[in-house]
């Protein structure tokens, strides 16, 4: 039996996979691995090409787009290997990325998801925003990096080559295991796209899993297919669902003060779109937290289960201070001076 299965979520990525696909099946062996490729409805002729060019991946199509969560829960449920590698289209990996996380997975049962480093595709020097060498997350929700503090990327010079246990593991390349992935609850489908593996990972670490870094296996990542930065719907799944996030998981004696300092640290995001003339990233923010008040009533299930089933608090990979603090008015930029503060 294969050890392991690369599941790669598609939506109109026919140019990337192209691009990328031929790099995966080089550096994962057959034996070892599985290379999926699920379809979220694609309307560019990526299964056509599929097909035609890359005959040996298995293929699973969908009806529509169901977004990166859901597309991802219904494409691990036809995993058949102990563990799952999850992987953007837009992702190049290099030779021998498996086998360190996979040693990891091996070695220590306690561990139930690896991230490799991630580096940017474009400026290959340098770590790439969403992951770059494990994520952390501080006491008011805000993710950050080992090489990267918010918008402020690092130049990867060996400086976290360190393994390390983290808060949240990438979903641009996620190790884990396939049976925790679907006893845990996978990622959520209310979140559609971005910070759901934060919020799973949150839910694993309070529950008393593990997580961990390899820099030692390396990939590229693009970054930005799908979605720039600045696009507004960007902005509103990102405020909507860090707020999802928080509210899910954070402790009953934090929760109060930390949705009291997020209301009014959001609206001063909103008025610094305004003063840059993005208008419609600062409404943005706006539909955010008002998308966020009509689903809270129906994220108080989940929450009571996560708090009824946390064993680990605090958890030590939270940073207990304001990361915004640390860095805008203390002048922290990177995670080195982050930690050693």
């Amino acid at each position: 039996m294969k050890k392991v299965t690369v599941v790669i979520l598609n939506w109109n990525g026919k140019r990337l996979m192209e691009q990328f696909l031929p790099a995966v099946l080089a550096h994962t062996p057959e034996s070892l691995a599985e290379i999926m490729v699920a379809d979220n409805g694609s309307t560019d002729g990526s299964a056509e090409m599929l097909r035609e060019k890359f005959p040996s991946v298995r293929l699973l199509l969908f009806d529509r787009n169901h977004g990166f969560a859901e597309g991802y829960n219904r494409a691990m449920a036809a995993v058949e290997t102990p563990c799952a590698v999850l992987l953007n289209s837009d992702v190049e990996v290099t030779p021998h990325w498996l086998d360190e996380p996979l040693r990891t997975l091996d070695e220590y049962p306690g561990v139930a998801g690896v991230q490799p480093k991630i580096r940017n595709w474009k400026h290959r020097e340098r770590f790439e925003y969403a992951g770059a060498c494990g994520g952390f997350i501080d006491r008011y929700g805000y993710p950050f990096c080992r090489g990267r503090i918010l918008h402020h990327v690092e130049k990867d010079c060996g400086q976290y080559d360190r393994p390390a246990e983290i808060f949240w593991a990438s979903g641009a390349c996620f190790f884990i295991r396939t049976e925790i992935y679907r006893r845990e609850g996978g990622l959520d489908a209310v979140f559609f796209a971005h910070q759901e593996e934060i919020d799973l990972c949150w839910r694993l670490r309070a529950r008393g899993y593990r997580l961990c870094c390899t820099p030692q296996s390396v990939v590229y990542h693009v970054g930005g297919a799908t979605l720039e930065a600045e696009n507004p719907r960007k902005t509103f799944l990102n405020f909507r669902n860090n707020l999802l996030m928080i509210y899910k998981n954070m402790p009953p004696s934090a929760l109060p003060r930390v949705m009291r300092v997020r209301r009014w640290l959001d609206y001063l995001a909103a008025g610094r779109f305004l003063l840059t003339g993005h208008f419609a990233n600062a409404r943005a923010v706006f539909r955010a937290r008002q998308a966020f008040r009509q689903l809270k009533k129906t994220c108080q299930p989940v929450r009571r289960e996560n708090l009824a089933r946390t064993c680990v608090d605090p958890i030590p990979e939270m940073l207990p201070r304001n990361l915004l603090l640390a860095y805008y008015l203390k002048g922290e930029k990177t995670f080195a001076e982050i930690e050693k503060s």
